[in-house]
Formats: C-alpha cells, structure tokens, sequence
C-alpha cells in the first residue's frame, strides 16, 4: 500500500514539474473605441461652439471674452474700482442663475441661494470654479459654458441632462481670505 501511495505522489510530482503555458487573452483592444470616442468629443465640442458662437453673434452689443479655460463670458455689471479677484482658499459669496445655452431656466437665484464657495478647496462645476476666479467684487457676470466645463456626460442627475451647454449669470457678492486654523509653529531654537 505504501509503494502506491509513493507511485501515486511521484506520478503528482513529475506531473506539477511541467511547465504551464500561459492563456491567449479571449479579446484584446485595438484602440477603436477610444477613437470613436474621441472624435465624438471633437463633433461635440465643435457643434457646441458653433451654437454659442451664433448666440454671441445675436448679441453684438456685448463684449465676450474668451477665457483660458474653454468658456465665453460678458460683464453685465463691472467693477473697474477694485483689483482684486478671489484666489486659492478664499470664501466667495456669490449668487447665480443657470439656464440652458438658449435662456431657458434650469434653476433660479432663488432655488440656488446664495452660495459660499471655499475656493479650489470645495467641488463645483468646473467652468463657475474658474470663472468666479475671473471676477472681481460686486461684479455680474454671463458665462457661457460649453458642456465639458459644465456638468459634463453625465449631467446633474437631476434637471442638466448630458453634454448640456450652459448659460450661467454669476453675481460676486463678496470674497475674504479664511485665516487657517492650523497650529502656527515657532522656531525653538
């Protein structure tokens, strides 16, 4: 019994030894997704643009800028007294109305209230983070946001379906540098 209990572990022994070869992936990506994808994005942008390129051109009387960040925008209200602009870590208060790129009301002042917004430190909408950082105090600004500084594929979930173009008048009431709260520490020498 024991001679084949010992003829059984070598057989499982000389058999484990073999070298095992490695599986052939089932599917393998050639990339076509990702190009399909991205020209989608170009035709997207593109179609966004002509759209807020011909809203601009309805409005002649107003002045838009372009800004770094791939967004249109006008003064309503401007203020030439100040120099100053929000920056990194500051407390904005601001209030603001978001429409559809036509001016068709998704949420008023109203449902928004005033906001306070610790800038670059708090998540919000891509395109108002950099356009509040464009403004001054007391000022009234129209962005207008092509949906990748929007809300994106994906929307708000609730009234900004996807890939949706934004008209958003920002109204800068207010910024103040936040003292830290973090322990100031002394040189002990």
């Amino acid at each position: 019994m024991k001679k084949y209990i010992l003829v059984v572990l070598g057989m499982l022994l000389v058999m484990s030894c073999n070298e095992t070869e490695a599986r052939r992936p089932i599917s393998y990506s050639t990339g076509t997704y990702k190009k399909a994808t991205v020209e989608r994005n170009v035709k997207l942008v593109a179609t966004e643009e002509k759209i807020i390129d011909s809203i601009m051109k309805s409005t002649p009387e107003k002045e838009y800028l372009i800004s770094k960040k791939g967004f249109w925008y006008t003064y309503e209200q401007r203020n030439n007294q100040d120099t100053l602009s929000p920056k990194r870590g500051d407390m904005a208060y601001f209030e603001y109305e978001l429409n559809d790129i036509y001016g068709n009301v998704i949420y008023t002042a109203l449902e928004l209230r005033p906001q306070e917004y610790l800038v670059d430190k708090q998540e919000i909408m891509t395109g108002l983070r950099h356009g509040i950082k464009l403004m001054r105090k007391n000022e009234k600004v129209t962005f207008l946001f092509p949906s990748h500084v929007g809300y994106g594929y994906l929307g708000d979930k609730n009234r900004i379906g996807p890939n949706v173009p934004l008209k958003c008048t920002v109204t800068l009431t207010d910024f103040k540098p936040v003292k830290s709260t973090a322990p100031v520490l002394q040189n002990l020498e």
